[in-house]
């Protein structure tokens, strides 16, 4: 009987869950991903997780909580730094080390991923976790190589606009093919840590709303990294917040493009990467005369207030496309 072993559907799962899945399954263990997001995970997740921390890694907990009893091994690497020179939020770093006090926990994998260090450290990191489930090196680098293959094919589908669920389901064969923007239609730039804006119930589904309401929705993942990057760098000082500077990256490039409409920004409340990014964006879209909406969430953000929000920036997009108000 295989190795079960558990990935939260939280956090960097939005990133980086085909690479893990591969990894893991190519190596003979069979992947159990928690339940997608609902109202009873987050609240079991409030209810081990400390008030100071954000809505995000609260609903990690509960999707940690989710998998106890279902696997042998639960997947919660300590996320350090995936860019040279750059870091990761301090509290994926503490993640591992506050769930683990959970009863009835499986073991955890919780290695290091620190990029900081160059290559060399992550080769051991990948090895140390293969060692878990076979002896045999040469395994592991195949296996390796092409988790790493499977990725890069995963970022190309997101770059071609599709989203982080269109792309999974592309990559196993659900989907031919996805329909992309139609043209004539407005086009809003959504930006957000991932976490924030691909879990439909933790911001209320808020592309699945805004394409019903007619936008074409597009995000920094659908940008190349070399765009992203040079874009970036056009701050004064740069940023070390990897998402951070994913953000502001994709929020420069999109207000230079003419076929972009409005812009939204997805924050969690207590977040303090997002205040500063946040705040960085907002004024550079007010003085290119682009239409921005900041959304903060937490576990109180109400359905209700979210839609009408959303249906009063699309309503002042619209006006000012058409010439017919002037946005201050």
């Amino acid at each position: 009987m295989p190795v079960k072993v558990g990935i939260p559907r939280a956090l960097l799962y939005y990133y980086y869950y085909p690479l893990w899945k591969t990894f893991f399954e190519g190596l003979g263990a069979q992947v159990i991903l928690s339940s997608p997001s609902t109202k009873g995970i987050l609240t079991d997740g409030l209810r081990f997780a400390v008030d100071e921390i954000c809505l995000p890694v609260k609903l990690a907990f509960g999707h940690v909580l989710d998998l106890i009893g279902k696997v042998d091994y639960i997947f919660l690497p300590r996320l350090i730094s995936i860019r040279r020179n750059e870091y990761i939020c301090p509290k994926f770093l503490g993640l591992p080390d506050m769930v683990r006090r959970l009863a009835g926990i499986p073991p955890l994998i919780d290695v290091n991923v620190n990029r900081y260090r160059g290559d060399n450290e992550l080769c051991q990191v990948i090895k140390e976790v293969g060692r878990l489930f076979t002896r045999n090196n040469f395994k592991i680098w195949l296996t390796c190589r092409r988790s790493l293959k499977v990725q890069k094919h995963y970022f190309r589908l997101l770059q071609l606009g599709l989203m982080p669920a269109e792309a999974l389901a592309v990559l196993e064969n659900r989907v031919k093919n996805e329909p992309l923007a139609a043209p004539g239609k407005i086009t809003v730039a959504l930006l957000g840590h991932p976490y924030n804006i691909y879990d439909p119930f933790i911001n209320m589904n808020i592309i699945g709303r805004l394409r019903a309401m007619g936008a074409n929705v597009i995000t920094a993942e659908n940008l190349q990294e070399q765009t992203v990057v040079s874009y970036a760098a056009r701050l004064p000082k740069k940023l070390f917040w990897t998402l951070g500077q994913r953000m502001i990256g994709a929020a420069l490039h999109y207000l230079e493009r003419s076929d972009v409409n409005g812009m939204i920004h997805v924050a969690a409340f207590g977040c303090g990467p997002d205040s500063m990014t946040g705040e960085l964006i907002e004024r550079r879209a007010r003085a290119a005369g682009m239409p921005f909406l900041n959304l903060t969430l937490d576990e109180h953000t109400g359905e209700a207030g979210i839609i009408t929000r959303l249906e009063a920036f699309l309503d002042m997009v619209r006006w000012k496309t058409a010439g017919t108000v002037e946005v201050i």
